[in-house]
């Protein structure tokens, strides 16, 4: 099943459902007919004339009042749960609404202000707010599985002195119009809510790690060494992951075109066409003393530390004075 969610202004008109083999229905009503809804109902057994009553409770029928819909009122959609996507967070759902326990006072501050920047780039209205509360306008939700136009408002609270972080739906609308929201809604779109924020909250966490990453390996010391047999080859002081990463980019800009590459033998076959003159100025370095050829760079992981080495289109390695010219050049294009 496909499930899709949009936060949406409570203004806006709630685009089209997509179409789907089946419609609405198909996707949480079950898929076989519902002729057990037709089944007489059970009577009372009557004897036959001189028959002997007989009595065994084991195939007897408790008489009770099961609650719960049946037919096409059955939503076959599995239920929605929390998602963990934030470290050493713990979840509680009950019958008003979710509650998250950060591990920590700065964590709980750094989602309370994701939630508002959440709110706020969705432009969802805000009916009053404090220090420790926000009570939410209408937010209208886009959901293929609903045949009506759904929105719904919510109280977002956290509580300091626990670390608690909790989310309750407040009122519920179909079509425009206020209802009563059931158990298994206010459920739902609470969780629904919920998982809302945690995952701006982790877009927002990976990409301050991917910036703080980027920016660390502008500082990548490279210098000239030697291998184990005395060969001299350039050595990176970063990981093997992160020059892996970076180095396919960091080629194009200086003139190489990559053709191959082999991450498990650490390959990367290269084109080269050297620069104009201006980009050197640019980049504040002197030309690598390479022929426009075809080459392959071979990259060694050395733990924290990464070799790198050249050879030319016959297998050889380049000369020393062409490892030489190379090191500086790489060093300020990993910087920029």
């Amino acid at each position: 099943m496909n499930y899709k969610y949009r936060l949406a202004l409570a203004a806006v008109v709630v685009t089209t459902i997509t179409a789907c083999s089946g419609g609405t229905d198909s996707r949480r009503q079950a898929a076989q007919d519902f002729n057990y809804l037709n089944t007489p109902s059970l009577e009372s057994w009557t004897l036959p004339a001189g028959a002997q009553p007989f009595s065994n409770t084991n195939y007897a029928i408790p008489q009770r009042v099961y609650k719960g819909e049946v037919g096409t009122k059955v939503d076959i959609r599995p239920p929605l749960q929390v998602l963990e996507l934030i470290p050493g967070v713990s979840s509680a759902i009950d019958q008003q609404g979710v509650t998250l326990f950060m591990p920590s006072s700065n964590e709980l501050m750094k989602i309370w202000r994701v939630t508002q920047q959440l709110l706020s780039d969705n432009k969802v209205g805000i009916i009053k707010q404090s220090a420790d509360r926000i009570d939410t306008d209408w937010v209208s939700w886009t959901n293929d599985d609903e045949d009506t136009k759904i929105s719904s408002r919510y109280t977002i609270e956290k509580t300091p002195n626990i670390n608690s972080y909790r989310i309750t739906l407040t009122d519920w609308r179909e079509n425009g119009e206020v209802k009563p929201v059931s158990a298994e809604n206010k459920h739902r779109y609470s969780i629904l809510m919920t998982n809302l924020v945690m995952s701006k909250y982790d877009n927002i966490s990976r990409e301050q790690a991917r910036l703080s990453a980027a920016e660390q390996l502008k500082n990548i010391p490279i210098v000239m060494g030697t291998d184990r047999s005395g060969l001299p080859i350039i050595i990176a002081r970063a990981s093997y992951e992160d020059i892996w990463e970076r180095l396919p980019a960091m080629l194009q800009k200086l003139g190489f075109t990559v053709e191959d590459r082999n991450r498990s033998q650490g390959l990367i076959d290269v084109k080269y066409r050297q620069p104009d003159d201006a980009f050197w100025t640019q980049l504040g370095t002197k030309p690598m003393n390479l022929t426009n050829d075809k080459y392959r760079i071979l990259v060694g992981d050395l733990g924290n530390r990464t070799s790198l080495n050249i050879t030319d289109n016959e297998g050889k390695p380049v000369t020393v004075s062409v490892l030489d010219s190379i090191a500086p050049v790489f060093g300020a294009a990993f910087a920029k």
